[in-house]
């Protein structure tokens, strides 16, 4: 490998002579050989989205040498069409509120410009990172799916269950039914916390002044960055706040992380209604997507729900590592911002996979055994709540101790202490009617 040597406020150091990047990059590189992570694709995107916006600006406003700024402008597109991706090097943990990311970027930036207008590499005086690349700038499905499956088994009857013991019956569908309207009310918070993510740091430089900036700058460059992503981008309302807060990705995190709880909440169930297949309770089957064991021939495991668990677990830990690098950040800048952003890009990028996957290979193909689920609910004692209005709690209680005792069914128990006539109990041990809430068998009660 051949080399060049470049300078900087440092002193000289070599860098590989095919490279984009230059010597700050290449010192990131030396300095910070932690993870072996690289920034991620939508990190890179994002910043080369600002260089191009800033490039346009600086040009418009006459700041910026209009050839410059277009060798800049048309560098950015290469990037944003795949190039030079190779050419991001820097490791996610660095120090320095993402300098070492925002050099890359510039160095690569500069290079390739400054070959597109005639010079080589590594010679910036055509096209310097920061005086030009830099310049005025510082460092559902898944719950509409369990809403079908929801109308799809909304008949039938199953055992609920708290404390993982027998409770009263419910129907699949309200079950469904309500993992659905906990996964839509987590993709509701993140849906709100991104709209705060639309709010840009653009323009405060260093500490949020603008020194070197300036306000018509911080508008042209906004209003570029709109048109390029077609989102509803907008300059901060207070530059000093979105310089020392990271709160705003937090909240997105949060928002995430109340999704992976839902989510792995969901994931977990599923595996357990579907335990078996002979042994367990084995209320629901899950697509199979594998063999499950190379030494057990036949079984299959819940593969695709064990992956989700495993998913959101990593979410919840990337969101602890947001939380205390959001807090670690002191007076006028959070320079933990690269472990932020990676682990906030991470969460939003494993999440989505995962409830994509869970979706069409596992919750569209699920299948509810009804007549399992009923053989259960029939040898269940939990149906006696329905008799407590009518025979008091104490009184059905011991029906229900009886029942479990001698396995043999409450309504023979209660017939047998002449406590209710035969047409009475057909009503009130109406598993169906109990699914519908309320007292069951009207309101006259005997106490």
């Amino acid at each position: 490998m051949t080399f060049r040597t470049e300078r900087d406020p440092l002193g000289e150091l070599s860098v590989p002579a095919d490279a984009y990047y230059g010597v700050q990059t290449a010192r990131a590189v030396q300095n910070f050989p932690i993870s072996g992570l690289r920034a991620p694709t939508a990190l890179v995107v994002s910043t080369i989205l600002i260089k191009k916006a800033a490039a346009e600006a600086n040009r418009d406003l006459r700041r910026l040498d209009v050839s410059i700024a277009n060798a800049i402008v048309t560098a950015c597109d290469e990037v944003l069409a795949g190039r030079l991706r190779d050419q991001f090097v820097v490791d996610v943990y660095q120090a320095g509120a993402g300098t070492s990311h925002n050099m890359n970027a510039n160095e690569v930036l500069a290079n390739r410009a400054a070959e597109l207008l005639g010079e080589p590499r590594g010679v910036y005086a055509r096209v310097h990172p920061n005086d030009h690349v830099n310049m005025g700038q510082s460092s559902g499905d898944l719950a509409a799916s369990l809403g079908a499956k929801a109308k799809e088994l909304a008949t039938v009857l199953k055992t609920g269950r708290t404390h993982l013991q027998d409770a009263v019956p419910m129907t699949f569908g309200q079950e469904m039914g309500g993992y659905a309207a906990c996964i839509g009310r987590g993709v509701e918070d993140i849906a709100w916390a991104a709209q705060q993510l639309t709010e840009l740091n653009v323009g405060g430089t260093a500490v949020g002044t603008g020194l070197n900036a300036g306000e018509e700058f911080r508008l042209q460059v906004v209003g570029q960055l709109r048109r390029y992503t077609e989102l509803p981008l907008r300059p901060a309302d207070n530059l000093f706040r979105v310089t020392q807060s990271m709160g705003d990705v937090l909240a997105y995190s949060g928002a995430m992380r109340r999704l992976a709880v839902e989510l792995g909440k969901v994931a977990s169930d599923l595996r357990l209604l579907s335990m078996g297949p002979r042994a367990g309770l084995s209320e629901v089957a899950l697509p199979p997507v594998q063999p499950g064991s190379s030494i057990m021939p036949g079984k299959v495991n819940p593969s695709v729900p064990e992956m989700v668990n495993q998913v959101c677990f990593q979410v919840i830990g990337c969101d602890t590592t947001v939380m205390l690098a959001s807090e670690a950040g002191q007076l006028e800048l959070n320079v933990m911002m690269p472990v932020i952003a990676w682990n906030a890009l991470h969460s939003a990028t494993i999440l989505t996979e995962a409830m994509t996957v869970f979706r069409t290979r596992c919750v569209d193909g699920l299948a509810a055994d009804a007549a399992r689920a009923r053989e259960l609910l029939d040898r269940s004692t939990a149906s006696a709540t329905a008799l407590s209005p009518y025979l008091g709690y104490a009184v059905t209680a011991e029906i229900a101790k009886e029942s479990v005792r001698t396995g043999r069914p409450i309504r023979d128990l209660v017939l047998e202490r002449k406590l209710l006539d035969a047409d009475q109990l057909d009503a009130l041990l109406s598993v169906e009617a109990m699914t519908r809430g309320g007292f069951v068998g009207g309101p006259n009660r005997v106490r």
